[in-house]
């Protein structure tokens, strides 16, 4: 999502505008369809894949330009034995009032896997209605999880995902404009309620923090990632069609470093190449272009010597908040870059 002083209404025209493939079939299918979902985390362990979504529901929560609407309570896991057998819906693995500190809307989650012990990251906003980090453990995939009694401290605004890299450090990536509030931090301090990103500005950038050994606690202060064109330079907020909006994915190729991204208001998924986790990362272009709906929010994941995007559109209900999540193949070329997929067939 993205302000810019735009009105809910327009909003919903620039969503009517925005279902680019009117006419046309889009190139997958909804995964499930007896429940709404988003922002798909998709993981293998023990063989199986694992998906972490949102599960958006339809609240009755009045529409606001921060995504009031977007009042989700709890989290389902999906799993799958294959990209491509029966999905199976595992249940409530969280619910809100079972988490001491939030106050409300449980946004993007991610999950990962150390010493036997699977960890659910997730944001919510605490009893200021500030957006906070929390975690919670299991001993299955699947949950039931135990949320830990405060949120991360040092952690902020939404859309946490945790990469472990081939050395078996974890590091958590956050953040998101707008709605996710992240244009109320500066120096990882909070600055109250502040005017979103404009046109001529610097664009915001994502967080990334390395993860301590029990996974709970950052062990370090966030830093900004930086994403950059291919001269260097940092992108402006009027390069929406580049720029970082929410979404952050880190995913590791052939020894490089990956990190994709939602666009936001232009709608695009886009990657980055870097060396090492921190970055910087070279903007290098669009993984998925524009779906049904006004949001996208993905994962990569490997499976079996193939590679899927996991990602989301509005098929089922046309409706900007009640979302489905969706998978398809993802292809490399020869130099590492990697094939942009159409929306539609």
């Amino acid at each position: 999502m993205s302000n810019h002083k735009i009105s809910i209404a327009s909003l919903l025209i620039l969503n009517v505008l925005n279902t680019f493939g009117q006419g046309k079939t889009p190139i997958s299918k909804p995964l499930v369809s007896h429940i709404y979902t988003a922002d798909p985390s998709a993981h293998v362990f023990n063989g199986k894949i694992y998906i972490y979504p949102s599960h958006d529901i339809d609240a009755g929560t009045k529409e606001d330009d921060e995504g009031g609407h977007f009042d989700m309570k709890d989290y389902r896991i999906l799993s799958m034995d294959s990209p491509t057998s029966k999905v199976k819906d595992n249940g409530v693995a969280l619910d809100i009032k079972n988490v001491k500190w939030a106050g409300r809307q449980m946004w993007a989650p991610d999950a990962a896997y150390k010493n036997g012990t699977y960890f659910l990251y997730f944001p919510a906003k605490d009893k200021e209605d500030i957006f906070r980090i929390g975690v919670a453990t299991s001993k299955s995939p699947i949950g039931p999880f135990k949320a830990e009694p405060e949120p991360i401290k040092g952690t902020y605004s939404i859309d946490p995902a945790v990469f472990k890299d081939s050395d078996e450090n974890h590091y958590m990536y956050f953040g998101g404009i707008w709605g996710g509030q992240l244009q109320r931090w500066k120096d990882n301090q909070y600055q109250g309620k502040t005017d979103n990103p404009k046109k001529g500005e610097v664009a915001r950038l994502p967080r990334i923090a390395k993860l301590s050994a029990d996974m709970k606690s950052l062990v370090e202060e966030a830093k900004e990632v930086k994403i950059i064109d291919e001269k260097g330079n940092l992108f402006m907020e009027n390069n929406n069609d580049k720029r970082f909006f929410e979404a952050a994915w880190v995913h590791k190729y052939k020894g490089k470093y990956y990190l994709s991204y939602s666009t936001g208001d232009t709608h695009n998924i886009c990657y980055a190449i870097g060396d090492n986790p921190y970055g910087p990362f070279t903007y290098k272009g669009i993984v998925l272009k524009p779906v049904l709906g006004w949001t996208n929010h993905h994962s990569i994941v490997d499976f079996k010597g193939k590679t899927y995007l996991y990602y989301h559109d509005t098929e089922i209900s046309g409706k900007t908040h009640l979302r489905n999540v969706k998978a398809t193949e993802l292809k490399y070329n020869i130099d590492g870059t990697i094939q942009t997929l159409e929306s539609f067939k």
